[in-house]
This record gives C-alpha cells, sequence and structure tokens, in this order.
C-alpha cells in the first residue's frame, strides 16, 4: 500500500475529466500533484484550483504522443522533484469509428495514446521508484478492452493494449515493491463524449442501461485502490459479471453486444 499524504503524484492527461478528478482528490489526501497535458491554460486553470483548495499541485505542458518530449520532461520533472511514489496513466484519445471509416494515421493516433503514452511516461519514471522499492502505478482503461462492440474497432483494440501492457508490467516489476493497478470504467461524464460527437450513440444497449459514473467518483475509487493496494478497479460493478459470461460464453456475449437495442 502506498502513502497517499506526502507522496508526489505524476497524473496524465491532467487537465480535464478523470484525470483532473484524481489529481485534486489525490492533492486533498495530501499528495504533491504534477499534472501532464497538452492544454497550457487548462492545465493553469486545475493548478490554481487545486492551490486554491490547499494543495499543492504543478504541471508540465506536454504532447504525450512524442516519445522525445516526454523523456525531456521526464527528466525535467526528476530533477525538479524526485521520483514519484504514484503515477496515474490516464492519458487517452480516439474516436469510436467502424474499421473502413477510421484512417491508419487515426488507427496509430489511438495507439500511441493511451497505450505507447503509457509505455513512454512509465519507462522514463519507473528507475526512481525500483531504486526505492515503493511506489504505485494505475492504468485507467475502458471496459472495452474486454468486451468489443461494432464501431469502435480501433478505439477497443488501444484499450486493450493497456491492459497488457499492465499484465506485462506486472510480471516485470513482481516482488519490487511497486503494485500496479488496472482500472476499467464503463461510461464516465466527462468531456469525451463533447469532443467526439456521435460516440454515445454507439453504445451497446447494455452499457446504456448502467448507471453513468461521475469523474470524481472514478477518482474516488482509484485513490482508494491505491491506498489498498488493489490490482483491479471495475465499476460500475455489473461489468464483473458480463467479463465472466463473456469468458465462458462468448459468442452468445458477443451476438448480445453487436445486437441492436
Amino acid at each position: 500500500m502506498t502513502d497517499i499524504n506526502g507522496s508526489l503524484s505524476v497524473v496524465t492527461g491532467g487537465s480535464s475529466g478523470i484525470g483532473e478528478a484524481v489529481a485534486r482528490a489525490l492533492a486533498a489526501r495530501g499528495s504533491q500533484v504534477i499534472l501532464l497535458a497538452r492544454n497550457a491554460d487548462r492545465l493553469s486553470a486545475v493548478v490554481r484550483q487545486i492551490r486554491k483548495e490547499g494543495g499543492r499541485a504543478d504541471s508540465y505542458v506536454l504532447d504525450l504522443a512524442d516519445p522525445v518530449a516526454i523523456a525531456s520532461v521526464a527528466n525535467e520533472l526528476v530533477s525538479a522533484h524526485g521520483a514519484p511514489q504514484i503515477l496515474i496513466n490516464n492519458a487517452g484519445a480516439g474516436r469510436w469509428l467502424p474499421l473502413l471509416q477510421t484512417t491508419a494515421d487515426e488507427a496509430a493516433a489511438m495507439m500511441t495514446v493511451p497505450y505507447l503514452a503509457a509505455f513512454n511516461i512509465t519507462r522514463e519514471l519507473l528507475s526512481g521508484m525500483l531504486e526505492r522499492r515503493s511506489g504505485h502505478i494505475v492504468n485507467v482503461t475502458s471496459v472495452a478492452a474486454r468486451l468489443a462492440w461494432p464501431g469502435a474497432v480501433a478505439y477497443s483494440a488501444a484499450r486493450a493494449a493497456m491492459e497488457g501492457f499492465t499484465d506485462s508490467l506486472r510480471a516485470d516489476l513482481h516482488r519490487s515493491g511497486i503494485t500496479v493497478t488496472l482500472a476499467m470504467f464503463g461510461t464516465v461524464d466527462t468531456p469525451y463524449w463533447e469532443h467526439n460527437p456521435g460516440s454515445k450513440e454507439r453504445l451497446p444497449h447494455q452499457a446504456v442501461r448502467l448507471p453513468v459514473l461521475s469523474s470524481q467518483h472514478v477518482a474516488s475509487l482509484i485513490v482508494s485502490a491505491i491506498e489498498k493496494g488493489s490490482r483491479t478497479i471495475i465499476a460500475p460493478s455489473s461489468f464483473r459479471l458480463l467479463f465472466l459470461l463473456n469468458a465462458l460464453f462468448p459468442r452468445q456475449i458477443e451476438a448480445s453486444l453487436c445486437k441492436a437495442p
């Protein structure tokens, strides 16, 4: 388990949505948070709000699709603040599109963020955690990693890559003192939907019937997992049953997900 109070946390995609909510929740528990994202104005606004609430926060403007920029910012970050105890790989991008409507460039971009972004920032920050023999990494992804439905081919594949990365990273870090959590969420009320019109219409009817999570609730689940040393978060919890049924009866669940409401 990681002690949040007095820790240093790095949060990617920290300018809005889940990343902003997690950063504010960690700061409220005494962690100094470092936010990474592309939007300088939004980053500054989140940092000001956290400081106004009595927390400690700084930010670096960073395009997480650029591995050279990641290496440069990570080096600057560690030189200024030291190695983090907590890393939240939350940054994600990508539209829900059928295969024939997805360009090669779009598919590559969706794999770059979240998967390669998480891979590269983790690689750059991991050495300090290993030297300390403690830390916690949270990889945020979607339930689409395990339950694919029509109209989200590249998106689902990129989210599945995050689960594969998490499993492999755990094997690499066995007995290192570092915990790796996979956080899988259904529909979350974030700016994603505004920036990707038409995506909600492609949700399978099973997901539509489940509650929409607030970013604050998601943040509380992530903070709790860090405090408890949990390996996995799945929310809403109903998806646990769907995952089990999918493992036992894949053809039937596939047919159900592909069926019109």
